[in-house]
């Protein structure tokens, strides 16, 4: 912790967390999920310290995109936002980072975590977890580019972590100001446990803050993880858009204070507010619907243990279908509790653990979650 308290002082230093010397928090970067309208949203039930754009994808015909550009510019949440970028080659990594700290920027990210195949087989995001000497690269490249704050979010490796301890070393050598850590491969995907014992190194290697990141799924289950870790915080991604009230819960978790207690009425107005903030004008009425189904299949987690909400949920087509199915799911109990922690068994999306996956700073172009 004394580590932590050295690096939220001072010019240059990332801004200090909602808790005086507390544990950080901050909502991971998800494709087609962490834009403008869902960081309001989540804002609104308990902001997280740190948001992350979805990335800017950087090539040789690449401008950063308007639309992630409003994440920056129109940031009325109260928190920092922090630029993500994926892409390999050297001069237009420095040109983006250049053009995006004209913005308000709290800092520049560099994605060395996205597992979906067709990111990486561009050898960028996870696949550049192959070769510490380009990362190397393009750590000195955006390090000499970025004069404020320069992070990175990674996995422990790509289908071996081999070259773990080198990439941690490579952000000692770069001086990078906060490292999150996936503690999966990028070949792992969404499958298996996540390696905390990883996280626990990176934190014991690394001169930056360290955020854990995996399965968090919880308040408790984020304090847990911190124990186990010593991090200075925890990044949750999917579970946020499960449960948006879950950075608030962790403050309280953190201070010794009781955690909040959620209902079904809580969700059903949290949809309600999602559906409409969401909306984009000239979107159709069936994809929007669509589009909520993949915030909705994460939500289902918590409202039955047998999965009724889902499976009635999936099958609606128009908005008054939609709120039909919510009303009579959530408000036939409007007191009961809404799960903290997901139902076993009760799965987010139809086909789990595909390349179909929603993914921190990956796309959902493709995604049944």
């Amino acid at each position: 912790m004394e580590q932590l308290r050295s690096v939220l002082t001072g010019p240059g230093r990332l801004p200090p967390g909602q808790q005086a010397g507390g544990s950080l928090t901050a909502l991971a970067p998800m494709q087609d999920v962490t834009d403008l309208a869902f960081m309001r949203v989540i804002a609104r039930y308990g902001a997280p310290d740190y948001f992350f754009t979805e990335f800017f994808r950087v090539h040789a015909q690449s401008r950063p995109e308007k639309h992630i550009l409003r994440s920056l510019d129109e940031n009325d949440t109260g928190r920092p936002v922090f630029a993500q970028l994926i892409g390999e080659d050297l001069h237009h990594l420095e040109r983006t980072a250049a053009e995006l700290l004209r913005h308000p920027v709290a800092g520049i990210d560099l994605n060395l975590g996205c597992p979906a195949p067709k990111v990486y087989k561009k050898n960028v995001g996870g696949g550049l977890l192959r070769e510490p000497g380009r990362i190397a690269e393009i750590f000195a490249t955006l390090r000499a580019a970025v004069p404020g704050l320069f992070t990175v979010k990674m996995r422990i490796g790509f289908d071996t972590t081999d070259n773990f301890d080198r990439i941690v070393d490579l952000v000692n050598e770069h001086r990078v100001d906060l490292l999150s850590v996936h503690g999966r491969t990028v070949k792992e995907m969404y499958r298996n446990e996540v390696h905390y014992d990883f996280i626990a190194r990176a934190v014991g290697r690394a001169r930056c803050p360290v955020l854990a990141n995996g399965n968090v799924t919880s308040a408790v289950r984020a304090s847990s993880i911190l124990a186990a870790t010593g991090a200075a915080g925890v990044m949750i991604g999917r579970h946020a858009i499960r449960n948006p009230w879950i950075f608030r819960q962790c403050r309280e978790k953190f201070a010794g204070q009781a955690i909040t207690r959620i209902s079904l009425a809580d969700v059903h107005g949290y949809i309600d507010h999602l559906f409409h903030a969401t909306q984009v004008a000239g979107l159709p009425e069936r994809a929007h619907v669509n589009k909520m189904k993949k915030y909705l299949n994460f939500v289902g987690q918590g409202v039955d243990a047998a999965g009724a909400f889902l499976h009635d949920m999936r099958r609606t087509e128009t908005e008054k279908d939609l709120f039909s199915i919510c009303d009579r799911h959530l408000l036939a109990e409007p007191t009961r509790e809404f799960s903290v922690e997901p139902y076993p068994g009760v799965i987010a999306r139809p086909n789990c653990e595909t390349p179909s996956v929603v993914t921190d700073g990956c796309s959902l172009e493709t995604i049944t979650a």
